[in-house]
């Protein structure tokens, strides 16, 4: 018999605030698509500002992957989206986001959190 793919949805809550939190929600985000899942990334709250070009790249943690690494290898093989009033609350438009990356809804979020076979994680 053969492996029922996986998926994932890791919504980051954090951003620089709290960063190991940040940072293990990008971390866990990269290492379960290189294990073969299917791997959606939620950025919400003060996350919301990873999505902006240079963000992800000022980021710093000692003995942890760039964060702009781990955004890169989650967007080449899953998706990553900004909350739309998250972005709202912060001025972001589509415009100016890292391209790739989506402004989405709360109810996709729900929508997808509640398909068959999907692991949610909040950090």
């Amino acid at each position: 018999m053969e492996p029922t793919a996986r998926s994932l949805v890791v919504k980051c809550t954090t951003g620089v605030e709290a960063p190991e939190r940040c940072n293990q929600a990008f971390t866990v985000s990269a290492l379960a698509l290189a294990a073969g899942a299917s791997v959606s990334m939620w950025l919400t709250g003060e996350a919301a500002w990873l999505a902006v070009p240079g963000r992800a790249e000022a980021f710093a943690l000692a003995e942890a992957a760039p964060l702009a690494d781990l955004r890169d290898a989650i967007l080449a093989g899953g998706s990553i989206a900004v909350c739309s009033q998250c972005a709202a609350r912060r001025g972001l438009t589509q415009d100016d986001l890292v391209p790739g990356i989506v402004i989405k809804g709360s109810a996709s979020f729900v929508a997808e959190i509640l398909e068959p076979g999907v692991q949610a994680l909040v950090y």
